[in-house]
């Protein structure tokens, strides 16, 4: 069932409105918290998609440390980001509010954010809004497009420049406004920004905290360029590669806009990919990188289990976006197709349910008001995401809501447990169905029959879609052209 507007409009101002008298009730004067408040521990991955074995997404993955993590409570398998790129993705997340609410829809330095439109200058950071109510807050890595604005945490350890060490020379692809190349680099694992973000994680969980606190961990693979050390290809023998579902002559019922927002000029495609042998080898780069990155997630998960606080800390992991690799000719996210907008989250908190997985479609923008919940902390009431809380307690509960990613102003896909549906700026459209359709590979939205269902999913679109943020490094009117494509791909 499909909420109308209306309806959820007005359930969001009875929120508000709550918001503002348990914020009175949670801090009278003198009041002390709950002793037993939870941590949290707060970890993203850089352009992950549903490449883990929990997720079943490709066949030869090795993720043991996230499995062992998404076992232990709820894995979201229908989550989606709010912008298939990673600084709007990011701000959304971090300041509660939309794309289309900001104007906040392409790459953006963290300290502009909040000087974008008038409701960021308002809103704040979820760290921040931890530290307001007593949490000592922690950061290291990537957490929004670099690290974090200043004086949004307690305690930084930064984060290193770039993505790790390269070789002198790229090993198979060099265009210039990427990164992106694929191979065994550089040789030890100590040599990766990743590693170090492990170790100091860890060994925060290994000091003595005196309050509740929230640890950020940003970590960069697998994001371009795919390099780790050998030992992880070896975990994926080239000749065991199974490359993914690919129809080369997908783009025939596209609308002509849907390639053009979908183009990376400066990214290998699938059919270069083929010609050249390369796609096993991509393949077999990105589960390298999978692979590696586990193994440092499992690192803090464990410092965590042998820390005094093992058993009062939620964690939550998640993605700031899908990423294609070779689906729909194309090696990328910065699309609004499922591959691009899918990405794992997943919440374990004491004493909850385990082993749980949802398909209901719900967004990265739901994470801010569910750890407010978790943690018994008031909600801020300008977050537009809602709390996953009724879905950690029951998977299968009453969810109307669907999850929405906007990329540019006036894109929109609505994802909800069986539909995608997608509008752009021109009023074209797409709709695929997930029951029958999971790669998307057939456009129904010019059956006659399927109307019903589009103008049911059109509810979800956002009143909102405000102009682009005078902020953003490129502004709306560069966004289909050859500068926004070269900007797009850092």
């Amino acid at each position: 069932m499909i909420l109308p507007i209306e309806r959820r409009q007005f359930m969001k101002k009875i929120s508000f409105a709550s918001a503002g008298l348990l914020t009175l009730a949670c801090n009278r004067p003198g009041e002390k918290k709950n002793s037993r408040q939870p941590n949290v521990l707060f970890i993203a991955i850089d352009d992950l998609n549903d490449w883990i074995g929990c997720m079943g997404g490709h066949p030869n993955t090795k993720t043991p440390n996230i499995d062992r993590l998404a076992s232990r409570g709820t894995l979201f398998m229908n989550a989606h980001c709010q912008a298939p790129i990673c600084g709007p993705s990011r701000a959304s997340l971090m300041t509660g509010l939309r794309p289309s609410t900001t104007g906040i829809y392409g790459q953006i330095n963290d300290e502009k954010i909040r000087e974008s439109n008038a409701e960021t200058r308002r809103n704040t950071y979820l760290p921040e809004y931890l530290r307001q109510q007593g949490y000592k807050t922690m950061a290291i890595g990537k957490l929004f497009h670099h690290h974090v604005p200043e004086g949004t945490v307690d305690i930084s350890g930064g984060r290193a420049n770039g993505f790790g060490p390269k070789p002198d020379k790229r090993f198979h692809w060099d265009r210039v406004k990427t990164s992106t190349d694929w191979g065994p680099y550089p040789e030890n694992d100590s040599e990766m920004p990743d590693y170090q973000s492990a170790q100091w994680a860890a060994e925060r969980l290994r000091e003595k905290q005196n309050k509740p606190f929230f640890l950020g961990v940003g970590f960069l693979r697998p994001h371009v360029p795919w390099y780790v050390p050998q030992k992880w290809f070896d975990l994926h023998p080239l000749e065991d590669i199974q490359t993914p579902p690919y129809l080369p002559e997908d783009y025939d019922d596209l609308p002509e806009i849907a390639i053009r927002l979908a183009e990376v000029p400066m990214m290998p495609t699938t059919e270069w990919a083929i010609k050249n042998k390369q796609w096993k080898r991509i393949v077999q780069a990105y589960l390298a990188c999978v692979s590696f990155v586990d193994f440092y997630v499992g690192q803090v998960l464990n410092a965590l289990e042998n820390s005094p606080y093992a058993d009062n800390t939620i964690i939550v992991l998640w993605g700031d976006h899908g990423y294609h690799i070779g689906e729909k000719n194309r090696f990328a996210k910065h699309s609004i197709w499922e591959r691009a907008t899918r990405a794992p989250m997943i919440f374990v908190q004491p004493g909850g349910h385990k082993n749980q997985k949802c398909t209901k479609p719900v967004e990265m923008l739901d994470l801010y008001p569910t750890l407010l919940e978790l943690c018994g902390l008031p909600p801020n009431p300008q977050n537009e995401g809602f709390s996953l809380k009724p879905l950690l307690d029951d998977p299968k509960a009453d969810w109307p809501h669907a999850a929405l990613t906007t990329y540019g102003r006036n894109n929109h896909a609505v994802r909800t447990e069986f539909y995608r549906y997608i509008q752009y700026e021109n009023g074209a459209e797409e709709l695929y169905d997930h029951r029958n359709d999971e790669n998307e590979w057939y456009n129904l939205a010019d059956k006659p029959e399927m109307k019903p269902v589009i103008e049911q999913l059109k509810k979800h679109l956002p009143e909102k879609n405000v102009p682009w943020a005078k902020t953003s490094r490129y502004d709306y009117n560069d966004y289909l052209t050859e500068q926004r494509k070269r900007e797009l791909a850092d």
